[in-house]
């Protein structure tokens, strides 16, 4: 399999260059800080309906939203999957998710803040759009 790793290697740095994405570390820290922040009382109760209304759901036991996706098919899923994979990339923001043939389930927190931030509601409605475009 030594061939297929390399061209596997290939194929996601041809995508990373694509979507323009540098180094794993790809953001400025500055950026990615200044989005992480809290959101505000109002801001939370606002935007939890919105996503609440676009099918996310809070988690009682975290900080967190939950939304679960089915597509036609496997392809569908992972195809969308790799969509949200380079946004979360170019973010630095990484979802927990879990997939199986065209389900995937997706949890979104971030923990170096503890809980819900407006990074998190930024990377939710772009995977609300990329689920809708699939």
């Amino acid at each position: 399999m030594a061939g297929g790793g390399a061209a596997l290697r290939r194929v996601v740095l041809g995508a990373r260059r694509a979507a323009g994405l540098r180094g794993a570390g790809g953001g400025s820290r500055a950026a990615m800080s200044s989005q992480s922040h809290w959101l505000t009382t109002e801001e939370r109760s606002q935007v939890l309906l919105d996503l609440k209304a676009s099918g996310w759901a809070e988690l009682g036991e975290r900080d967190a939203i939950y939304k679960e996706f089915n597509f036609k098919s496997f392809n569908q899923a992972f195809g969308f999957m790799t969509r949200v994979a380079l946004q979360a990339e170019k973010m630095n923001h990484h979802p927990e998710w879990f997939n199986v043939y065209s389900k995937v389930q997706i949890t979104l927190i971030s923990h170096d803040c503890g809980g819900l931030t407006k990074r998190d509601v930024k990377l939710a409605q772009f995977i609300d759009r990329a689920a809708a475009s699939v």
